[in-house]
């Protein structure tokens, strides 16, 4: 009878210690749909018959994390479960229920003991992942306890404290009473907002749908491994996954995410700064639905498969929060994931939701006709007024408090060098003019766009009067500039307002070539759109922002292939943004770039290609850019 008391009193006690986990919080406690109800958690860890997991049982199925660093803590992540399966509980789509507290039979039985695992965190021994060791006499700086169940598809979030800016640091997650560890992580929190910094290294990506190709794999995991391995984040800009399936070799269901190595080993080596797109939650996404949902009976019965607007967005978001390594900075505000970070005196970094906070009608595919009569109107915002506000505010705080540079992630194209498509900036004129009026009105420069979701590679300034067109896959870098109020010169670049550098997809569909044709519109669109510098859309990949006291520069590099797994990494242009001059560096990219089409300069195609593993160059080539589909 003792033992019964005391093993009862220890569960108790264990029980007590979930709200350890962020993700019983997130996206909110506070809200009756997205809560936990954690007093019905914990009394099935009092049932006389629960049996705990044996730790031979466990496994970390999807690796580590850590991510929104900030001086002083950082996010950690990881999933501890018996299998790879996710829960598959629906209790949230069915019948009225106080709180998502996944009180069914099925889960009593299967869940009635909380999962324990301990965390530490100590100073980083070495950047070389394969020297990533925990010495017996390591000084650990921050450690702690969490427990998971099925609740939260038994992930665990905690937020490291008490660290010292701008430092790396390893961690690791080992379960209770055990000598079973995950992997040895790597992270670094980010400068004090004071602090005199030199520089800070940025890698950019977007768009990695785990089905179509192998970058996502490769491209990033390999220049987070070998390339840039004194970076200080990865900022994921959105579409982080996807919401169909589909089929071929990579085919997948939700427990295969994250399951891909060299993405776990990208999570493992570098803290994340991500926000989602459309595509975490649906295609074309608006405050009262999406291009194949909308908020109708018609659209609920057939293309919702009885999930409603609401539902969905509220399942995609438990999701989102409960799988990556990020903070819910408002816990009154379960969809808000609109937030900044200082990084020192050198550069704010404003992350965005241009996507799904409060936005108003967008293209859904049958409205065209529609959104282009009203695209213009005042009313009209691409992130809601709450977010407007915060966005502008956060602007010219930035500037009083003296920061040299603004970094400004968003999902899709500001600069309005992607043509005449509705679904960008360009659909919601009234927001950007409010936006180009905030930097002009409180003198604001050293302004630095990011953007992804268009699959494509480019660079241009601001320019709210550039005509728009129909989207494929690319990158492109193009000055900022509000034409019809400065002068604009797209020789020079002055009148220019700052410089956007969009990346291409890290694995979603692009041209499939040949490459020529690719450059060839590459040329085409950069002689007809005065603001575009550089334009390419054929390679898969990524770009490396270094930010300096006295400038910005902007390294684009594609994958030769995606449909294997390989090493390969092509080098496409390098450009720079002076400090103070708010334009692109004439000549563009130094006058030459590796592939698409770059405005006076010329276009190399030498193929010369760096083997990441053996650290040699070769002239290499291969016969398909995509997983045949």
């Amino acid at each position: 009878m003792k033992a019964v008391i005391l093993s009862a009193l220890a569960a108790a006690s264990a029980a007590v210690e979930l709200s350890t986990n962020l993700n019983y919080h997130s996206p909110s406690t506070r809200h009756s749909n997205l809560g936990i109800d954690l007093p019905t958690v914990q009394r099935r860890t009092l049932k006389r018959d629960s049996v705990p997991y044996s730790p031979e049982d466990l496994n970390f199925t999807h690796g580590i994390a850590s991510g929104d660093p900030y001086p002083t803590s950082v996010i950690l992540w990881t999933r501890v479960a018996p299998s790879l399966a996710s829960d598959l509980g629906n209790i949230t789509v069915k019948g009225n229920v106080p709180l998502y507290s996944h009180e069914t039979e099925r889960y009593i039985k299967a869940d009635p003991n909380p999962i324990c695992v301990d965390w530490a965190v100590w100073p980083a021994t070495s950047s070389n992942t394969t020297k990533w060791k925990r010495q017996a006499n390591e000084t650990v700086v921050a450690s702690g306890r969490a427990y998971t169940t099925s609740d939260i598809d038994y992930t665990i979030k905690v937020e490291a404290e008490g660290l010292s800016p701008f430092t790396e640091y390893n961690y690791q997650f080992t379960i209770c009473g055990s000598d079973k560890k995950s992997g040895i992580g790597k992270t670094k929190t980010t400068p004090d907002k004071n602090d005199d910094v030199s520089e800070v290294k940025l890698a950019v990506f977007s768009c990695s749908n785990f089905r179509l190709d192998y970058v996502v794999s490769i491209g990033v995991a390999f220049q987070a491994k070998r390339n840039i391995g004194t970076d200080e984040c990865q900022i994921h800009l959105g579409d982080y996954l996807y919401e169909s399936a589909g089929g071929g070799e990579r085919a997948h269901d939700p427990p295969r995410y994250r399951t891909d190595l060299d993405l776990q080993l990208l999570a493992a080596s570098h803290p994340w700064i991500p926000t989602w797109d459309d595509h975490e939650v649906a295609n074309n996404g608006y405050r009262d639905g999406f291009s194949a949902l909308n908020n109708t009976e018609a659209s609920f019965r057939q293309g919702g498969r009885m999930v409603s607007v609401d539902q969905r967005k509220m399942n995609a978001v438990r999701a989102y929060f409960e799988w990556m390594p990020i903070r819910q900075v408002d816990l009154d505000d379960n969809l808000r994931i609109w937030r900044s970070f200082e990084l020192g005196s050198l550069a704010d970094l404003i992350i965005l939701d241009t996507r799904n906070y409060d936005r108003s009608i967008t293209s859904l595919g049958w409205n065209d006709a529609y959104i282009e009569l009203i695209r213009d109107e005042a009313s009209r915002s691409l992130m809601g007024g709450r977010q407007e506000n915060w966005f502008y505010r956060t602007l010219k705080e930035s500037k009083n408090r003296g920061t040299k540079w603004r970094i400004i992630g968003s999902q899709v194209i500001f600069s309005g060098a992607d043509g005449a498509g509705t679904d960008t900036w360009g659909g919601y004129t009234a927001n950007r003019n409010r936006t180009l009026q905030t930097l002009i009105d409180n003198s604001i420069d050293n302004n630095v766009f990011l953007a992804g979701d268009s699959h494509r590679n480019w660079v241009s300034p601001f320019h709210p009067t550039a005509p728009y067109g129909p989207i494929l896959t690319f990158d492109q870098v193009a000055d900022v500039t509000w034409l019809g109020q400065s002068d604009y010169n797209p020789t020079t670049g002055s009148g220019s307002l700052g410089v956007e550098f969009a990346g291409t997809a890290v694995s979603s569909s692009g041209r499939a070539g040949p490459i020529s044709a690719a450059n060839t519109y590459a040329r085409n669109r950069v002689r007809d759109t005065d603001v575009l510098q550089w334009h390419e859309g054929y390679y898969r990949g990524y770009f490396v922002l270094s930010v300096q006291k006295d400038k910005v520069t902007a390294g684009f590099f594609g994958s030769p292939t995606v449909a294997t797994r390989n090493p390969w990494e092509l080098p496409l242009a390098n450009l720079t943004v002076l400090a103070g001059e708010n334009k692109l560096s004439r000549p563009v990219a130094g006058g030459k770039v590796e592939a698409g089409f770059a405005k006076g300069g010329t276009t190399t195609g030498t193929n010369l290609t760096l083997n990441t593993e053996t650290k040699k160059w070769e002239v290499i080539g291969f016969d398909d850019m995509f997983i045949s589909r």
